[in-house]
């Protein structure tokens, strides 16, 4: 389904906002405190984590604004191409420990 999400969905933002104001208070709060400058953990490697999460939640609107913020917090493409290979090895590690929880309980419903 290319095109299911485009960046003109943003425009939608202040409607979602406006239809469930605490629950989006609630989360721009969280998204705040995560994303603060005056963290012990630099701007720039924030932004890193934030694109490592982003790939292995597959968020094309995070992607996109968290590769802008890494770009303006001094990030590399050599950094971002290194976070890319590190989700990827955690998204493929967690589906080969997800595989043996699928063994476990096929072995309970086999008995």
């Amino acid at each position: 389904m290319s095109g299911y999400q485009r960046p003109e969905d943003l425009a939608f933002a202040k409607d979602l906002i406006q239809l469930a104001p605490k629950e989006a208070q609630a989360f721009l709060s969280l998204k705040s405190a995560a994303e603060r400058s005056d963290g012990v953990i630099p701007a720039k490697y924030r932004e890193l984590i934030s694109i490592a999460v982003a790939l292995t939640t597959q968020c094309a609107y995070c992607i996109d604004a968290h590769a802008k913020n890494a770009v303006a917090a001094g990030a590399t493409r050599e950094e971002i191409a290194e976070a890319v290979f590190i989700a990827s090895a955690l998204r493929a590690g967690a589906a080969v420990g997800h595989g043996l929880l699928a063994l476990r309980l096929f072995d309970e419903a086999a008995r």
